[in-house]
């Protein structure tokens, strides 16, 4: 399994694909708790054709390091990797935080992203106030409970609850420390008034159920983007999971279009 060793962390990555392909490598970076195996069926389908790198982020995974405090951290990461690996210019899709990461990297090194994808991500971290009241409140129980309440909100109603409990028990993996840090990045994430400088071509894909981020905030943004193209899907917050194939044909369909 490759790995980089950067800033005190270790970064486990896949790079797969054909190395000659005419397309921009494929880079995806996953969300909150999560880790690189939310992006099989899309690696599955464009490693076929093109060069497709997805990675651990630190503390998540089988890739070590403590909890970064701002979002620019793990875009550093991102970056660093793409130099350890020749990668110069690419298409950057992003889940969640994931999406935050690509966005402050298309909008401090826009040279280095041809196109972004943004699946259920946002520009602002803004809370309705019964959400913001549940998160208080889930902070002050046990960590597998304030993970449970968060992953079981991101699934639409109707989701196998079996696999929910899975992907419960996986985040719970996560340590506390970098969970917690992260969240407190994420709680202070904010490009929203920079939406208009993104000067790359932007999918931004989101589930209609959302109620971890909601489609309103995404819509907002979407305003402000000047070449943003959205796409609304039959989800909760966890697209890559729940809508796996539709997600692939998203991506499809904008990566291949004429820009």
């Amino acid at each position: 399994m490759p790995q980089l060793d950067v800033g005190g962390a270790t970064l486990v990555y896949d790079d797969e694909g054909p190395r000659d392909s005419a397309e921009v490598p494929l880079v995806f970076v996953h969300g909150w708790t999560a880790n690189r195996r939310r992006w099989d069926h899309q690696t599955a389908h464009f490693s076929a054709r093109r060069r497709v790198v997805r990675l651990d982020l630190r503390g998540h995974g089988e890739s070590t390091g403590a909890g970064a405090r701002t979002i620019e951290e793990p875009a550093r990461d991102v970056l660093a990797l793409l130099d350890h690996i020749g990668v110069e210019r690419c298409a950057l899709v992003g889940h969640s935080m994931g999406g935050m990461i690509a966005q402050t990297i298309a909008l401090a090194h826009p040279a280095r992203v041809e196109r972004m994808v943004l699946v259920g991500s946002i520009g602002r971290m803004t809370y309705s106030r019964g959400r913001g009241l549940l998160m208080a409140a889930s902070m002050l129980v046990p960590y597998r409970l304030f993970v449970a309440a968060n992953i079981r909100r991101a699934f639409a109603p109707g989701y196998p609850r079996e696999e929910i409990r899975a992907h419960i028990r996986a985040s719970a993996a996560t340590p506390r420390e970098v969970v917690m840090t992260l969240y407190g990045a994420m709680r202070a994430f904010d490009v929203l008034d920079r939406a208009g400088e993104i000067s790359v071509p932007t999918l931004m894909v989101h589930g209609y159920h959302d109620v971890q981020l909601p489609v309103r905030q995404m819509l907002r943004m979407a305003g402000a983007c000047p070449d943003a193209v959205v796409r609304i899907l039959d989800a909760g917050h966890e697209l890559p999971l729940e809508k796996p194939a539709e997600l692939t044909s998203a991506l499809d369909s904008f990566l291949t279009a004429k820009p």
